[in-house]
């Protein structure tokens, strides 16, 4: 619909304007999603083609764009049709469309907001330049609070589980409008630091707050609700421009940013830790381990640490070996860390979506004659009196200094001031 004014008509000319906007050479990621502009590709195909190029292409993308004419429904879905541009036909993905749309108390089917709105549309080309062969899921959003938002995410998410596909979503929207160059980009920092920061309702805040008339804060906001659900833990920005970049007038121009959103991907040792904390908590048994990776046929001390946001919430380990290897190494500590912490009560099956973990691969302790040599970012510290022992894992939040560090063992083993003591250093491999 939009060839001829926001893009090329001419296949030839789309691919050749597009070849210009976009990197080759960038490394590829797998991404749960990005925010991109939809402007004319003059004023913000350089930001979405650098941002486009980032990303690893998948089987469908779930697509959202604002709404610019106030037509049809507020939150609309299209669950069956194709959209066509000059480098093909896309057929939206009926299925997942159709799951996403059950899921929530918002989303209505309708065709009557997508039939004038450019939004979606100018973010399939870029995409059909690295892969012909995908599907669609066009959603749009108007103005909301919060909450409706999170439960538009969440259909979204609990879908694309449910769903097992290879899913992409797509925030489209453009940022600052008809502002000076210099006011556009100090506002736009203010809601991209909150979009790489995966604060969903900090952008909804500041957006209020300090006025900025980006059109995108309601697809921005869903997709970082949404991405968070899926595992997201990192956001990126690729690249930011405004038009006055390209038509040198900066007196009244309009903001875009490329905004990548990636997965956490779990190490296997830490795969480890939480599905046996996930089993013994709802079960009461640990997983059986068919096979041990090769890594963890080792044998080495492991300690397993539990966080529910930013708080502790177990840590248990074993300084030197108790088991045949590091896998049940990490079993043991694992479930020890979630239900016999002495400082925490046990672990609840509610709490589980809420926990993150980490786990500490030990090298043997070795003795310290000397204090002042050790690197608390790189090395642990033990310290020993008597039967009494504490220990302390290295680059911890807080812990600055050699000093400290051994204050804090001293203090978990109960030794004072004066007493006889053994030092040992050790160094850890994490794995988060």
């Amino acid at each position: 619909m939009f060839a001829g004014t926001f893009y090329p008509a001419s296949p030839k000319e789309l691919k050749s304007m597009i070849q210009k906007m976009v990197d080759e050479k960038a490394e590829k990621q797998d991404v749960i999603g990005y925010y991109a502009p939809h402007a004319g590709y003059e004023y913000s195909g350089h930001v979405a083609g650098a941002t486009v190029s980032r990303i690893i292409p998948k089987d469908t993308f779930v697509i959202m764009g604002p709404s610019h004419t106030g037509m049809g429904a507020p939150f609309s879905i299209m669950t069956e049709g194709t959209w066509k541009t000059p480098l093909g036909e896309v057929e939206i993905d009926s299925t997942l469309a159709k799951k996403i749309l059950a899921g929530s108390e918002y989303l209505e089917e309708d065709f009557l907001a997508h039939s004038r709105e450019h939004s979606i549309e100018v973010q399939l080309p870029f995409i059909q330049y690295f892969k012909s062969d995908f599907k669609l899921v066009p959603i749009i959003l108007q103005d909301a609070k919060a909450d409706v938002y999170r439960n538009i995410a969440h259909s979204i998410a609990k879908a694309i589980k449910e769903s097992g596909k290879e899913v992409v979503i797509v925030a489209s929207g453009d940022m600052t409008h008809y502002e000076s160059q210099k006011m556009a980009k100090t506002k736009d920092a203010k809601a991209v630091e909150s979009m790489v920061k995966l604060e969903a309702k900090e952008l909804l805040a500041r957006v209020h707050e300090f006025h900025i008339t980006m059109c995108g804060y309601a697809t921005a906001t869903v997709l970082i609700f949404a991405a968070k659900e899926l595992g997201a833990d990192k956001a990126e920005l690729v690249k930011y421009q405004t038009s006055g970049d390209a038509t040198g007038d900066t007196s009244s121009v309009v903001g875009y940013a490329g905004v990548i959103i990636f997965e956490k991907k779990e190490s296997p040792q830490v795969k480890l830790a939480r599905e046996t904390i996930e089993s013994y908590i709802k079960t009461g048994a640990s997983p059986r381990l068919e096979i041990v990776p090769a890594e963890m046929k080792v044998k080495a001390g492991a300690f397993v640490s539990i966080h529910k946001g930013k708080e502790l919430r177990g840590c248990i380990g074993t300084i030197e070996p108790q088991e045949d290897n590091v896998a049940l190494e990490i079993v043991r500590n694992a479930v020890s860390a979630a239900v016999a912490d002495p400082r925490f009560e046990p672990i609840t099956p509610d709490e589980l979506p809420q926990l993150n973990y980490s786990v500490d691969i030990l090298t043997e302790p070795m003795p310290v004659e000397d204090l002042k040599k050790l690197n608390p970012k790189k090395q642990g510290l033990i310290v020993e009196s008597g039967q009494r022992r504490g220990l302390l894992l290295p680059d911890l939040e807080g812990v600055e200094t050699v000093e400290h560090q051994y204050q804090i063992c001293c203090a978990k083993a109960g030794i004072g001031p004066g007493e006889k003591t053994a030092q040992y250093c050790f160094e850890v491999k994490r794995y988060t």
